[in-house]
């Protein structure tokens, strides 16, 4: 199956957002505080912003979608399986963002301290977390491109797509203006 221009960019900023994970990983894994402080800030706005992005514009696009296509349609989502996958797709954003913002707070703290044994184990919370979300981002994102970017190119007209894509594509480029465009850009 063909995935659509806006289901396409939204599947490559995984790929953005997995080369960030990477990063943070690796200066967590060498214990540097400061680069894994921003290496987490970095991951949690550009997941923010994606989330953002298929929260506004994606999911109401292909539950729209479902819901107008005829049920006897076999080639395209059941209006009840649209739902409960976005529901599911919610559910992961939310633990997602309740971690990321568990582990910024850990790692905000470890600034504070200059007692490496207090570092450590905040470093090591912070990494217990980052796995927790690596573990679960992973299924997350199977999930979507199997199944919902899959779906907008069955349950949207040509121009129903290329809408969605232009929103999806602002909303992406939205960035927070504390990364400079280059930070933001080359992860």
């Amino acid at each position: 199956m063909t995935m659509s221009k806006a289901s396409w960019r939204l599947a490559e900023d995984h790929n953005a957002i997995d080369q960030v994970l990477k990063e943070l990983k690796a200066a967590l894994e060498i214990g540097d505080v400061e680069t894994s402080h921003a290496k987490l800030d970095l991951f949690w706005a550009r997941l923010a912003v994606h989330i953002r992005a298929e929260h506004l514009h994606l999911f109401p696009a292909v539950v729209t979608g479902a819901r107008e296509k005829t049920s006897d349609d076999a080639s395209g989502p059941l209006l009840s399986e649209a739902i409960a996958a976005v529901d599911q797709l919610r559910n992961d954003h939310n633990f997602l963002m309740h971690e990321l913002a568990d582990a910024i707070q850990a790692i905000r703290k470890l600034g504070k301290f200059s007692d490496k044994r207090i570092n450590l184990e905040g470093l090591n919370r912070v990494q217990n977390i980052v796995r927790e979300i690596e573990r679960r981002l992973a299924s997350h994102n199977q999930l979507e491109e199997q199944q919902i970017y899959q779906w907008v190119d069955v349950v949207l007209s040509e121009q129903g797509q290329a809408q969605l894509q232009t929103r999806i594509a602002r909303e992406l480029a939205n960035k927070p203006p504390r990364f400079s465009a280059e930070t933001w850009q080359h992860s």
